[in-house]
């Protein structure tokens, strides 16, 4: 009988011992995956965003590269910096800040409000519907 593959959060979790642990998965996106994590060296949780292997085999990972770069290079108050990226056992991968939100913002049910028990990082794009994208984590 051949061996299972291991599911991503095993394969992640080996191929970033020592330096990030995967917690859970907080959603995922047509490229991507976003993880909470928790920094090892820092003893904080990050938010760890993963390009989907299968698509960086298919159609490279230069989008990916740019996001990362452009990710870097922003600055300002309501988005949070990105603290490391790189590549381990074929994913490419990026952190930033894992933040708790004080206000849930337009379409986060109340099960995820801030007493609930169940407040997690919040991963939201910048787009021109929600231009101030406060408790933004990735």
């Amino acid at each position: 009988m051949p061996d299972a593959v291991p599911d991503p959060i095993t394969r992640l979790n080996a191929a970033l011992e020592g330096r990030y642990t995967i917690e859970s998965e907080l959603g995922q996106g047509g490229m991507a995956t976003v993880y909470l994590a928790k920094d090892l060296k820092h003893n904080r949780n990050v938010a760890l965003k993963v390009l989907k292997p299968e698509l960086a085999a298919v159609v490279g990972a230069e989008r990916f590269l740019t996001e990362i770069e452009t990710t870097a290079n922003l600055q300002h108050p309501h988005i949070l910096p990105l603290f490391d990226s790189g590549e381990a056992d074929s994913f490419l991968f990026y952190v930033r800040a894992g933040q708790q939100v004080a206000e849930p913002p337009p379409r986060v049910s109340a099960a995820a409000r801030p007493g609930s028990g169940k407040e997690k990082p919040l991963h939201r794009v910048l787009t021109p519907e929600y231009p101030d994208s406060t408790g933004l984590s990735i």
